[in-house]
């Protein structure tokens, strides 16, 4: 059942899309027009439909991707220099902390499906997946250190599920990192033609949810009994590492 999202004058367009489909659940960024990009309340409905996914007992694994073909663009660089700010300003960074920490303890499986591009911030959501499908053309950047930024909750996943080589590649250079080099660097699950994306990751997670006695879900929960460090705790050893001078986010070339 697809669910919209309440305000206070009744029932408007989510910024994420909630959509149960049996034992597996779709979980769709939805802002098309700015090519999906982050602003304060996708962060919010994002950790709350990652919750509600997580609560159900009858979802055994979820689907993530982007509204219209794309995946994310990162932050809305609009929204984030506006004058006047938008209201949501002063909290982001506890909006956009709730949101990877709703993945980071989530006990079902995520699938993520990468058409075109997961940058920056997008990345992160991408790199945050257990099992990421990703188009021949489309591509990873952790650009932020072209922007003379930290990119801490792209380090924090990439360290949780990668090499430090792996990392190193793709945080330091800040370069876009297309299929074939993110199958090759094991980031990437599954490599295929850019229209299937979208197919093959709901074939991908129809399989994990039909294990027998939700056995993807216990077995993700023996895979992090290797790393138990709370999700804060988790976060914070990179973010207090990453503080520094604030830069406001600017467009990255390309992106």
């Amino acid at each position: 059942m697809l669910r919209c999202w309440p305000d206070k004058t009744g029932c408007t367009m989510a910024e994420v899309e909630f959509v149960e489909h049996g034992h597996w659940a779709e979980v769709v960024l939805n802002r098309p027009k700015r090519r999906n990009a982050i602003d304060g309340p996708l962060g919010e409905q994002l950790a709350a439909v990652i919750r509600r996914a997580d609560g159900d007992d009858g979802v055994q694994a979820v689907l993530l991707r982007g509204a219209d073909g794309a995946f994310c663009s990162g932050l809305d660089l609009k929204a984030f220099n506006a004058e006047p700010p938008p209201d949501w300003m002063p909290r982001f960074g506890g909006i956009w902390r709730a949101a990877h920490k709703s993945v980071y303890e989530c006990r079902k499986p995520i699938v993520a499906a990468l058409e075109r591009f997961a940058i920056n911030g997008g990345a992160a959501l991408a790199l945050a997946a257990d099992l990421l499908v990703v188009g021949e053309t489309a591509f990873v950047q952790v650009g932020e250190v072209r922007q003379g930024m930290a990119a801490p909750y792209n380090m924090a996943w990439l360290r949780l599920r990668h090499s430090e080589s792996v990392a190193a590649r793709l945080a330091i250079t800040g370069r876009r990192f297309a299929g074939a080099e993110l199958d090759a660097m094991g980031v990437a699950h599954e490599v295929v033609a850019d229209d299937q994306v979208v197919l093959a990751a709901r074939r991908l997670v129809e399989e994990l949810a039909g294990f027998p006695d939700g056995a993807a879900v216990r077995i993700k929960r023996l895979l992090r009994a290797y790393n138990d460090e709370p999700a804060d705790a988790w976060f914070d050893r990179v973010t207090n590492l990453a503080s520094g001078p604030r830069v406001r986010p600017r467009v990255v070339e390309g992106g």
